[in-house]
């Protein structure tokens, strides 16, 4: 694996895909849904971190986001599955699939 010499913040990642970045937090809130190393957690020294991602995170989640949109049924259970929070769900499904 290389080294990691940069990654982007979940809201920079969401402005780069067009995507509601509290979408995406709650999906790679869960690291088990990304590579291991993929999710970086940078602490800022306040109380809370900001969580990035490496360019190997983004492309999975990328590669993620295009699977799941391959059927309105499929984007669905995909926002079902990784979305717990049912305001983003609405929110996300408002904006309609891309």
């Amino acid at each position: 694996m290389a080294t990691v010499t940069h990654v982007c913040t979940i809201e920079h990642v969401a402005k780069m895909l067009g995507e509601d970045c509290e979408m995406l937090e709650a999906i790679v809130e869960n690291d088990d849904n990304l590579s291991y190393g993929a999710i970086i957690s940078v602490h800022t020294g306040s109380e809370e971190g900001i969580t990035a991602l490496t360019d190997d995170g983004i492309d999975e989640l990328k590669d993620m986001l295009n699977d799941a949109r391959r059927s309105p049924d499929a984007w669905q259970a995909f926002l079902e599955d990784f979305v717990a929070d049912h305001d983003i769900i609405a929110r996300v499904k408002e904006n309609g699939p891309r």
